[in-house]
């Protein structure tokens, strides 16, 4: 046998003896994520190669944002300056899509043995501290910030995306009234509901499920590139979340009836629902931007007649 053939034949082996578990890890691609808002680069050379952390604030958050599902590890370094010699403790506060602040208490952070900074008057790293945050499919905002200001700490964002479960969703329209508008989209036709501060939309819905949204801003003439916009959630009157959302003009939807306006790209989150009867309220929360659409899927499986 040629050598050629018989290092052919040993990779193909070793692939088709790779477990499940290994191809999976592999096929799922992290990725470093950059805060907006609160936002000051730390150039930290770890075993001597640059890596991009980002200051943490007491006052100003830093924003993260993506799309789901995954993973999320939050990378910190608190900052030893010159002369300390004590151990680091920090607490690191973070609130997903404005459902309230959660917090992540660290200890015992020692000098790092294979960091330092690349402005060597900055002091000493210290050794890595992380966490990680599960999230679900659809669009997500993490604000970060420190419980205070007595030890400075760096971070880094990794986002490392997981396979979303397999769901047949079924449209689930909102009460009425609502104001129906329709969109095409590569041929295709479907119903949004508008809605705005003054007339928030509203969906009842039984649980346990989970509700999906599409919302879409409606771009006017002076509305140009992309946009960013907070929709607030409320379940039962009381606020659950507030999203923070980006989009930009969609280059495949229309209006079917209104050529003046322009649909944004479709953003997307998931409430969970709680066991019981529910009814939810979309808020647009910015008064320079335009009304949103928005559009509401269930589970085909959960679909219940509302008594």
């Amino acid at each position: 046998m040629k050598m050629k053939n018989f290092k052919f034949l040993v990779l193909m082996l070793a692939i088709a003896l790779m477990s499940p578990a290994v191809m999976a890890q592999s096929a799922s691609k992290s990725k470093y994520l950059k805060p907006t808002g609160f936002q000051k680069k730390v150039t930290t050379l770890v075993n001597g190669k640059s890596r991009s952390y980002y200051s943490l604030s007491a006052t100003e958050p830093s924003l993260v944002s993506f799309s789901g599902p995954g993973k999320l590890r939050v990378v910190s370094r608190g900052r030893f300056v010159p002369g300390q010699v004590d151990k680091l403790a920090y607490e690191i506060v973070y609130d997903i899509n404005g459902a309230g602040a959660k917090s992540k208490k660290m200890s015992n952070s020692s000098k790092s043995t294979s960091a330092t900074y690349l402005n060597g008057a900055l002091g000493f790293p210290g050794e890595l501290k992380d966490f990680e945050l599960t999230l679900g499919r659809g669009n997500h905002s993490i604000n970060f910030t420190l419980k205070d200001a007595k030890t400075p700490v760096a971070v880094q964002y990794i986002f490392t995306p997981t396979k979303a479960k397999k769901i047949d969703w079924v449209e689930f329209n909102p009460l009425r009234p609502s104001e129906p508008v329709e969109i095409n989209s590569k041929e295709v036709a479907t119903t949004y509901f508008r809605t705005s501060e003054e007339k928030p939309v509203k969906v009842e819905v039984i649980g346990p499920t989970e509700l999906r949204v599409l919302t879409r801003v409606e771009y006017h003439f002076q509305m140009r590139g992309r946009v960013n916009y907070r929709v607030q959630v409320k379940e039962n009157g009381k606020v659950i979340n507030t999203y923070q959302l980006t989009t930009q003009l969609s280059e495949v939807a229309e209006y079917k009836d209104d050529k003046n306006l322009v649909p944004g790209k479709a953003c997307e989150f998931v409430i969970t629902v709680p066991a019981g009867k529910h009814v939810y309220e979309l808020i647009p929360l910015d008064k320079d931007k335009n009304t949103v659409l928005s559009r509401f899927l269930l589970p085909k499986n959960d679909v219940k007649p509302v008594k």
